[in-house]
């Protein structure tokens, strides 16, 4: 899929931005991402509430292979491959995956910071006390008899 592709795609749904991200593009709307265009395909943000209507199409939810593992991303899932010929039905699912990205947005504003005690500061003597002291000291073993 290419940049003018997806533009084209999104016509139903509203003005997109459209950015280079890993090995496709994501595709964000108001400044939150809702979709990713990748090699394996498009795949729209879900969440609780839009996963059923994915698993109803027979739609899974992205995936990539490491080296080690499988990792499985579960907000991500495949659009249903009929959309691509229903516009209106597709903006229909964007409005969706839109919604459901600003909701995850709302759960992840950082919490306010604890507040942390206050460190003790050990007070040293000036320096000036510091070097009188030494000299003290100094002019002390010099006048001993030995």
């Amino acid at each position: 899929m290419d940049r003018e592709f997806l533009i084209d795609l999104f016509a139903d749904f509203g003005p997109v931005t459209i950015r280079k991200m890993f090995s496709g593009y994501g595709v964000s709307a108001d400044g939150i991402n809702f979709a990713l265009a990748l090699r394996a395909g498009l795949f729209f943000r879900a969440d609780e509430v839009t996963i059923p209507e994915f698993e109803a199409e027979g739609s899974k939810p992205f995936q990539y292979s490491t080296r080690a593992k499988t990792v499985l991303v579960n907000s991500y899932w495949e659009l249903p491959a009929r959309l691509f010929d229903d516009s209106e039905e597709l903006a229909q699912w964007a409005r969706a995956a839109l919604a459901a990205a600003q909701r995850a947005k709302v759960r992840k504003r950082p919490k306010a910071k604890k507040a942390v005690a206050p460190k003790k500061v050990v007070k040293k003597p000036p320096a000036k006390k510091q070097a009188a002291k030494k000299a003290v000291r100094r002019v002390g073993k010099a006048t001993r008899p030995p």
